[in-house]
């Protein structure tokens, strides 16, 4: 996980602007709920990426809903659709930063992407992703 560029300038309205702006992430987690009797239940799924996904800042708009600790950020994120931006509310990014003294500057600690998915394609991307990545293991092992 990295940063490019000056991830405290993305403010609360999503600007084209932003877009040298680049977050690198190497973890999705993918969560979905599920009627267990009378009683929904949450399920995820953590992805470990081989390549990270990099979200431009363009794509980003900084979330004012609730009050974070200082060097804490959630956003919300868009998916371009065409030319146009869409708001995607089953989106979630999270990021925290620390400050180092001795290289004077922030260094991203913590990143949560969160994609929230029905429980039918929740199922079936967890299969896929879990053949692809047993078919990996048996590729390597036969080398």
């Amino acid at each position: 996980m990295k940063v490019v560029g000056n991830i405290k300038s993305i403010t609360p309205q999503r600007s084209s602007k932003k877009q040298a702006i680049e977050l690198h992430i190497d973890r999705v987690e993918y969560v979905t709920s599920k009627k267990d009797g009378r009683y929904y239940q949450d399920f995820n799924y953590i992805d470990d990426l081989d390549t990270p996904l990099v979200i431009t800042g363009d794509c980003l708009a900084l979330s004012t809903d609730k009050k974070l600790d200082e060097d804490e950020y959630e956003f919300h994120v868009y998916d371009k659709v065409g030319e146009e931006y869409v708001l995607n509310k089953d989106k979630y990014l999270f990021l925290s930063m620390a400050y180092d003294f001795d290289e004077d500057q922030h260094i991203l600690s913590e990143v949560d992407y969160t994609i929230t998915l029905p429980p039918d394609e929740f199922d079936q991307f967890k299969k896929e992703r879990e053949n692809e990545k047993a078919l990996k293991v048996l590729g390597k092992k036969r080398k």
